[in-house]
Protein backbone atom coordinates (compact mmCIF):
# COMPACT_ATOMS: atom_id res chain seq x y z
CA UNK A 1 0.00 0.00 0.00
CA UNK A 2 1.17 3.35 -0.65
CA UNK A 3 2.09 5.14 2.83
CA UNK A 4 0.02 8.31 2.15
CA UNK A 5 2.02 10.54 4.08
CA UNK A 6 4.89 9.91 2.10
CA UNK A 7 2.96 10.59 -1.11
CA UNK A 8 2.01 13.72 0.25
CA UNK A 9 5.31 15.20 0.82
CA UNK A 10 6.27 14.79 -2.60
CA UNK A 11 7.67 11.39 -2.73
CA UNK A 12 10.60 12.28 -0.68
CA UNK A 13 12.34 9.56 1.02
CA UNK A 14 10.85 7.00 -1.23
CA UNK A 15 12.95 5.70 -4.35
CA UNK A 16 11.65 6.15 -7.57
CA UNK A 17 14.15 3.82 -9.77
CA UNK A 18 17.87 3.17 -9.87
CA UNK A 19 21.18 4.97 -11.57
CA UNK A 20 24.69 4.45 -12.02
CA UNK A 21 25.33 8.03 -12.74
CA UNK A 22 25.19 9.87 -9.27
CA UNK A 23 24.89 9.84 -5.72
CA UNK A 24 23.65 12.52 -3.63
CA UNK A 25 24.09 12.23 0.44
CA UNK A 26 25.58 8.94 0.86
CA UNK A 27 29.17 8.91 0.00
CA UNK A 28 32.42 11.72 0.11
CA UNK A 29 31.41 15.24 0.57
CA UNK A 30 27.99 14.52 -0.42
CA UNK A 31 28.21 14.21 -4.04
CA UNK A 32 29.90 12.28 -6.77
CA UNK A 33 29.29 11.15 -10.09
CA UNK A 34 30.44 7.95 -11.78
CA UNK A 35 32.36 7.48 -8.45
CA UNK A 36 34.23 10.41 -8.32
CA UNK A 37 33.86 13.11 -5.40
CA UNK A 38 32.30 16.24 -6.10
CA UNK A 39 35.23 17.99 -4.52
CA UNK A 40 38.08 15.93 -7.01
CA UNK A 41 36.19 16.74 -10.04
CA UNK A 42 35.93 20.44 -9.80
CA UNK A 43 39.34 20.81 -8.53
CA UNK A 44 41.04 18.41 -11.19
CA UNK A 45 39.09 18.17 -14.06
CA UNK A 46 37.03 20.24 -16.65
CA UNK A 47 33.38 20.61 -17.73
CA UNK A 48 33.75 19.03 -20.84
CA UNK A 49 35.64 15.94 -18.93
CA UNK A 50 32.99 15.55 -16.33
CA UNK A 51 30.24 15.33 -19.20
CA UNK A 52 32.01 12.88 -21.38
CA UNK A 53 32.23 10.49 -18.02
CA UNK A 54 28.61 11.34 -16.98
CA UNK A 55 27.72 10.03 -20.74
CA UNK A 56 30.54 7.07 -21.17
CA UNK A 57 31.31 6.70 -17.29
CA UNK A 58 35.06 6.97 -17.36
CA UNK A 59 36.94 10.50 -17.96
CA UNK A 60 38.92 10.66 -21.10
CA UNK A 61 42.14 10.46 -22.24
CA UNK A 62 44.03 13.47 -23.99
CA UNK A 63 43.12 12.18 -27.37
CA UNK A 64 39.61 11.32 -26.23
CA UNK A 65 39.13 14.73 -24.75
CA UNK A 66 40.50 16.50 -27.72
CA UNK A 67 37.76 14.69 -30.02
CA UNK A 68 35.00 15.81 -27.58
CA UNK A 69 36.52 19.41 -27.36
CA UNK A 70 35.84 19.22 -31.72
CA UNK A 71 32.45 17.58 -31.43
CA UNK A 72 31.12 19.92 -28.95
CA UNK A 73 33.04 23.27 -30.84
CA UNK A 74 31.23 22.10 -34.42
CA UNK A 75 28.02 22.28 -32.52
CA UNK A 76 27.26 25.40 -31.63
CA UNK A 77 26.23 27.32 -34.86
CA UNK A 78 22.14 28.08 -35.05
CA UNK A 79 20.16 27.25 -37.63
CA UNK A 80 18.64 30.30 -39.42
CA UNK A 81 15.15 29.09 -38.66
CA UNK A 82 15.84 29.12 -35.08
CA UNK A 83 17.62 32.44 -35.21
CA UNK A 84 14.26 33.86 -36.87
CA UNK A 85 12.19 32.45 -34.12
CA UNK A 86 14.59 33.44 -31.14
CA UNK A 87 14.25 36.84 -32.52
CA UNK A 88 10.62 37.09 -32.70
CA UNK A 89 10.25 36.85 -28.97
CA UNK A 90 10.31 39.67 -26.92
CA UNK A 91 13.04 41.04 -24.79
CA UNK A 92 10.22 40.61 -21.66
CA UNK A 93 10.24 37.17 -22.10
CA UNK A 94 11.33 34.52 -19.08
CA UNK A 95 14.54 33.29 -20.05
CA UNK A 96 13.39 29.80 -19.32
CA UNK A 97 10.84 29.92 -21.32
CA UNK A 98 13.27 31.38 -24.22
CA UNK A 99 15.78 27.95 -23.53
CA UNK A 100 12.52 25.74 -23.67
CA UNK A 101 11.00 27.22 -26.94
CA UNK A 102 14.45 26.96 -28.61
CA UNK A 103 15.18 23.44 -27.23
CA UNK A 104 11.87 22.61 -28.71
CA UNK A 105 12.03 24.24 -31.86
CA UNK A 106 15.58 22.67 -32.39
CA UNK A 107 13.95 19.36 -32.07
CA UNK A 108 11.34 20.66 -35.59
CA UNK A 109 14.53 20.97 -37.00
CA UNK A 110 16.67 18.15 -36.29
CA UNK A 111 14.64 15.48 -35.01
CA UNK A 112 16.44 12.98 -33.13
CA UNK A 113 14.88 10.10 -35.35
CA UNK A 114 16.16 6.52 -34.47
CA UNK A 115 17.68 6.36 -30.95
CA UNK A 116 20.84 5.28 -32.00
CA UNK A 117 21.05 8.85 -33.12
CA UNK A 118 20.93 9.52 -29.51
CA UNK A 119 24.62 10.97 -28.28
CA UNK A 120 24.79 13.48 -30.85
CA UNK A 121 21.71 14.85 -30.06
CA UNK A 122 23.11 15.26 -26.30
CA UNK A 123 26.05 16.91 -27.61
CA UNK A 124 24.27 19.17 -29.91
CA UNK A 125 22.26 20.28 -27.22
CA UNK A 126 25.32 20.52 -25.00
CA UNK A 127 27.38 23.00 -27.59
CA UNK A 128 24.24 25.02 -28.85
CA UNK A 129 22.53 25.96 -25.24
CA UNK A 130 24.66 28.79 -24.77
CA UNK A 131 24.14 30.02 -28.30
CA UNK A 132 20.44 30.07 -28.33
CA UNK A 133 20.39 31.80 -24.78
CA UNK A 134 23.27 34.38 -25.73
CA UNK A 135 21.32 34.78 -28.96
CA UNK A 136 18.17 35.89 -27.79
CA UNK A 137 19.83 38.03 -25.15
CA UNK A 138 21.77 40.06 -27.24
CA UNK A 139 19.55 40.58 -30.17
CA UNK A 140 16.25 41.76 -27.64
CA UNK A 141 18.58 44.31 -25.49
CA UNK A 142 20.96 44.98 -27.57
CA UNK A 143 19.90 44.55 -31.33
CA UNK A 144 23.10 42.77 -31.93
CA UNK A 145 23.25 40.07 -33.90
CA UNK A 146 26.21 37.53 -32.46
CA UNK A 147 28.14 35.38 -34.55
CA UNK A 148 27.82 31.74 -32.19
CA UNK A 149 30.21 29.86 -33.81
CA UNK A 150 33.12 31.23 -31.94
CA UNK A 151 36.92 29.64 -30.92
CA UNK A 152 36.43 29.48 -27.68
CA UNK A 153 37.93 26.80 -26.00
CA UNK A 154 35.53 25.49 -23.90
CA UNK A 155 31.80 25.44 -22.87
CA UNK A 156 32.60 28.61 -20.45
CA UNK A 157 34.49 30.44 -22.63
CA UNK A 158 31.77 29.94 -25.40
CA UNK A 159 28.83 31.33 -22.99
CA UNK A 160 30.91 34.18 -21.69
CA UNK A 161 32.14 35.01 -24.98
CA UNK A 162 28.89 35.52 -26.57
CA UNK A 163 27.34 36.29 -23.83
CA UNK A 164 29.66 39.57 -23.07
CA UNK A 165 31.39 40.30 -26.59
CA UNK A 166 34.85 39.32 -25.53
CA UNK A 167 37.14 36.33 -24.78
CA UNK A 168 37.08 36.15 -20.57
CA UNK A 169 39.93 36.25 -18.60
CA UNK A 170 41.27 32.95 -17.28
CA UNK A 171 39.62 33.24 -13.82
CA UNK A 172 36.65 33.80 -15.16
CA UNK A 173 36.56 31.10 -17.39
CA UNK A 174 37.85 28.44 -14.62
CA UNK A 175 35.04 29.79 -12.49
CA UNK A 176 32.42 29.05 -14.90
CA UNK A 177 34.09 25.75 -15.52
CA UNK A 178 34.07 24.81 -12.36
CA UNK A 179 30.04 26.28 -11.87
CA UNK A 180 28.77 24.08 -15.14
CA UNK A 181 30.87 21.11 -13.33
CA UNK A 182 28.20 21.66 -9.79
CA UNK A 183 25.39 21.52 -11.63
CA UNK A 184 26.38 19.15 -14.13
CA UNK A 185 24.05 16.04 -12.24
CA UNK A 186 22.07 16.04 -9.54
CA UNK A 187 20.40 12.08 -9.53
CA UNK A 188 16.23 12.32 -9.48
CA UNK A 189 15.79 16.09 -9.17
CA UNK A 190 12.66 17.13 -10.14
CA UNK A 191 13.61 18.26 -13.87
CA UNK A 192 15.78 15.30 -14.22
CA UNK A 193 12.75 12.77 -13.13
CA UNK A 194 10.53 14.99 -15.20
CA UNK A 195 12.94 14.03 -18.07
CA UNK A 196 12.90 10.26 -17.05
CA UNK A 197 9.06 10.09 -17.22
CA UNK A 198 9.45 11.46 -20.62
CA UNK A 199 11.76 9.06 -21.89
CA UNK A 200 10.19 6.22 -20.18
CA UNK A 201 7.23 6.60 -22.90
CA UNK A 202 9.54 6.40 -25.79
CA UNK A 203 9.77 10.24 -26.75
CA UNK A 204 12.51 11.68 -28.15
CA UNK A 205 15.34 13.52 -26.67
CA UNK A 206 14.26 17.05 -27.74
CA UNK A 207 10.66 16.72 -25.88
CA UNK A 208 12.76 15.39 -22.61
CA UNK A 209 14.55 18.17 -22.36
CA UNK A 210 12.06 20.75 -22.79
CA UNK A 211 10.02 19.02 -20.32
CA UNK A 212 12.96 19.08 -17.95
CA UNK A 213 13.49 23.18 -18.75
CA UNK A 214 10.01 23.26 -17.74
CA UNK A 215 10.53 21.85 -14.26
CA UNK A 216 13.61 23.84 -14.22
CA UNK A 217 11.83 27.15 -14.61
CA UNK A 218 10.02 26.59 -11.44
CA UNK A 219 11.20 28.55 -8.80
CA UNK A 220 11.16 25.76 -6.22
CA UNK A 221 14.03 24.17 -8.29
CA UNK A 222 16.00 26.01 -10.27
CA UNK A 223 15.41 29.66 -9.68
CA UNK A 224 16.46 29.80 -5.99
CA UNK A 225 20.13 31.47 -7.03
CA UNK A 226 17.82 34.57 -8.69
CA UNK A 227 16.12 34.91 -5.75
CA UNK A 228 19.56 34.57 -4.10
CA UNK A 229 20.66 37.78 -5.89
CA UNK A 230 17.12 39.28 -5.73
CA UNK A 231 17.41 39.45 -1.57
CA UNK A 232 21.38 39.92 -1.18
CA UNK A 233 21.48 43.11 -3.83
CA UNK A 234 18.50 44.92 -0.98
CA UNK A 235 21.13 45.19 1.42
CA UNK A 236 24.80 47.97 1.37
CA UNK A 237 26.29 45.92 4.03
CA UNK A 238 26.47 43.19 6.53
CA UNK A 239 24.47 44.81 9.59
CA UNK A 240 22.43 45.98 7.10
CA UNK A 241 21.69 42.41 5.84
CA UNK A 242 21.62 41.04 9.63
CA UNK A 243 18.45 43.51 10.23
CA UNK A 244 16.79 42.74 6.94
CA UNK A 245 17.00 38.61 7.34
CA UNK A 246 16.05 38.64 11.28
CA UNK A 247 13.18 40.63 10.29
CA UNK A 248 12.53 37.99 7.53
CA UNK A 249 12.89 34.95 9.80
CA UNK A 250 10.83 36.96 12.83
CA UNK A 251 7.86 36.74 9.97
CA UNK A 252 8.47 33.52 8.72
CA UNK A 253 9.39 34.56 5.14
CA UNK A 254 10.80 32.04 2.69
CA UNK A 255 14.66 33.00 2.42
CA UNK A 256 15.49 31.01 -1.11
CA UNK A 257 19.07 29.31 -1.19
CA UNK A 258 19.14 27.48 2.25
CA UNK A 259 18.53 24.08 3.01
CA UNK A 260 18.07 20.81 0.39
CA UNK A 261 15.68 17.87 0.03
CA UNK A 262 18.63 15.43 0.94
CA UNK A 263 21.51 17.04 2.46
CA UNK A 264 21.34 17.44 6.08
CA UNK A 265 23.93 19.64 7.39
CA UNK A 266 25.67 20.96 4.04
CA UNK A 267 25.19 21.06 0.19
CA UNK A 268 29.21 20.04 -1.07
CA UNK A 269 28.99 22.54 -3.86
CA UNK A 270 28.38 25.55 -1.91
CA UNK A 271 31.77 25.04 -0.44
CA UNK A 272 33.79 24.90 -3.39
CA UNK A 273 31.50 27.76 -5.20
CA UNK A 274 31.94 30.12 -2.12
CA UNK A 275 35.71 29.79 -2.53
CA UNK A 276 35.63 31.02 -5.99
CA UNK A 277 33.17 33.74 -4.71
CA UNK A 278 35.68 35.01 -2.44
CA UNK A 279 38.23 34.92 -5.32
CA UNK A 280 36.38 36.94 -7.53
CA UNK A 281 35.32 39.37 -4.85
CA UNK A 282 39.00 40.25 -3.83
CA UNK A 283 39.16 40.87 -7.95
CA UNK A 284 36.41 42.77 -8.49
CA UNK A 285 37.01 44.37 -5.21
CA UNK A 286 33.36 44.03 -4.06
CA UNK A 287 32.62 45.25 -0.44
CA UNK A 288 29.27 44.67 -0.44
CA UNK A 289 27.60 41.43 -1.87
CA UNK A 290 30.23 38.66 -1.13
CA UNK A 291 30.34 39.94 2.51
CA UNK A 292 26.48 40.44 2.46
CA UNK A 293 26.62 36.92 1.71
CA UNK A 294 28.42 35.43 4.28
CA UNK A 295 26.99 37.32 6.84
CA UNK A 296 23.46 36.21 5.99
CA UNK A 297 25.08 32.55 5.86
CA UNK A 298 26.31 32.87 9.29
CA UNK A 299 23.24 34.19 10.78
CA UNK A 300 20.88 31.69 8.94
CA UNK A 301 23.24 28.87 10.51
CA UNK A 302 23.58 30.54 13.89
CA UNK A 303 20.05 30.99 14.42
CA UNK A 304 18.18 28.13 12.07
CA UNK A 305 20.97 25.48 11.44
CA UNK A 306 19.61 26.27 7.87
CA UNK A 307 23.09 25.97 4.91
CA UNK A 308 22.98 27.78 1.99
CA UNK A 309 22.88 25.36 -0.40
CA UNK A 310 25.02 25.78 -4.33
CA UNK A 311 23.03 28.54 -5.36
CA UNK A 312 23.67 31.16 -2.64
CA UNK A 313 26.74 32.15 -3.63
CA UNK A 314 26.36 31.25 -7.35
CA UNK A 315 24.75 34.81 -6.91
CA UNK A 316 27.70 36.84 -6.42
CA UNK A 317 29.91 34.56 -8.26
CA UNK A 318 27.70 35.40 -11.41
CA UNK A 319 27.15 39.08 -10.53
CA UNK A 320 31.15 39.69 -10.15
CA UNK A 321 31.06 38.29 -13.82
CA UNK A 322 28.86 40.23 -15.36
CA UNK A 323 26.17 38.20 -16.05
CA UNK A 324 22.50 39.46 -15.72
CA UNK A 325 20.72 38.00 -12.99
CA UNK A 326 17.88 36.97 -15.88
CA UNK A 327 20.20 34.38 -16.94
CA UNK A 328 21.26 32.75 -13.90
CA UNK A 329 19.22 29.67 -14.05
CA UNK A 330 19.36 29.22 -18.16
CA UNK A 331 23.23 28.50 -17.28
CA UNK A 332 22.06 26.13 -15.10
CA UNK A 333 20.13 24.31 -18.10
CA UNK A 334 23.82 24.50 -20.14
CA UNK A 335 25.43 22.15 -17.28
CA UNK A 336 22.18 20.00 -16.92
CA UNK A 337 21.54 19.22 -19.94
CA UNK A 338 24.57 16.25 -19.38
CA UNK A 339 23.02 14.91 -16.72
CA UNK A 340 19.12 15.11 -18.38
CA UNK A 341 20.53 13.48 -21.41
CA UNK A 342 22.19 11.05 -19.52
CA UNK A 343 19.36 9.96 -17.33
CA UNK A 344 17.20 9.43 -20.70
CA UNK A 345 19.53 7.49 -22.10
CA UNK A 346 19.90 5.16 -19.14
CA UNK A 347 16.35 4.89 -18.79
CA UNK A 348 16.08 3.76 -22.29
CA UNK A 349 18.70 1.01 -21.97
CA UNK A 350 16.00 -0.70 -19.20
CA UNK A 351 12.48 1.13 -19.70
CA UNK A 352 9.28 0.70 -18.45
CA UNK A 353 7.06 3.45 -18.56
CA UNK A 354 6.59 5.29 -14.91
CA UNK A 355 2.89 5.74 -14.00
CA UNK A 356 2.49 5.47 -10.62
CA UNK A 357 -0.73 5.03 -8.54
CA UNK A 358 -2.29 7.70 -6.41
CA UNK A 359 -3.95 7.52 -3.64
CA UNK A 360 -8.02 8.52 -4.24
CA UNK A 361 -9.56 11.57 -2.19
CA UNK A 362 -12.46 12.53 -3.48
CA UNK A 363 -16.04 11.69 -3.38
CA UNK A 364 -17.64 8.26 -2.43
CA UNK A 365 -19.40 5.76 -5.43
CA UNK A 366 -22.42 7.83 -6.32
CA UNK A 367 -25.19 8.01 -9.23
CA UNK A 368 -25.80 10.61 -11.75
CA UNK A 369 -29.22 12.78 -10.76
CA UNK A 370 -31.19 13.55 -13.93
CA UNK A 371 -30.83 17.27 -14.63
CA UNK A 372 -34.09 18.33 -13.79
CA UNK A 373 -33.63 17.01 -10.37
CA UNK A 374 -30.41 18.38 -9.33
Amino acid sequence: MVDKKLGGAGLRGQSAGSTALCTVGQSGTGLTYRGYDITDLAENTTFEEVAYLIFYGELPNTDQLADYHTTLRGNRGLPAALKEVLERIPAGAHPMDVMRTGCSMLGNLEPEGDFDNQQHIADRLLGVLPSIINYWYRFSHEGVRIETETDAPNIAGHFLQTLLGEAPSELHQRVMDVSLILYAEHEFNASTFTARVCASTLSDMHSCITGAIGSLRGPLHGGANEAAMELIEKFDSPQAAIEGVTGMLERKDKIMGFGHAIYRTSDPRNVIIKGWAEKLAEEVGDTRLYPVSCAIEKLLWDEKELFANADFFHASTYNAMGIPTKLFTPIFVCSRASGWAAHVMEQRTNNRIIRPSADYVGSEPRKVTPIADR
